[in-house]
């Protein structure tokens, strides 16, 4: 039997855990300029698409035609990829890319 009273060897530890969240990353739909596609039908898919007022999608439009690219919608990847679906169903150029953090 050992020497060391029981009391000496037990150690009170406590042991406190921070719960750890991260949320998702979210992704930019990007819509692409390109030489064929007329701007107002541009306007009308980002209208129908998002719902956007028609003050909201020609601003975007407008972005892509003299910047070459706009991000028109940020968020879930799930919800990018079916709005990325739909804008390439209305053959406008779009791509996904995640948001720099």
């Amino acid at each position: 039997m050992s020497s060391v009273p029981r009391a000496a060897t037990r150690q009170k530890t406590e042991t406190k855990t921070r719960p750890e969240t991260s949320l998702a990353p979210t992704w930019n739909v990007i819509v692409h300029d390109d030489p064929v596609t007329l701007m107002n039908y541009v306007t009308k898919v980002l209208m129908q698409v998002f719902g956007y007022a028609q003050d909201k999608a020609h601003r975007l439009m407008l972005e892509v035609h003299h910047s070459g690219r706009s991000v028109v919608w940020t968020g879930a990847r799930e919800q990018a990829e079916v709005y990325a679906q739909k804008l390439q169903a209305h053959h406008l150029l779009t791509s996904l890319e995640p948001v720099a953090n």
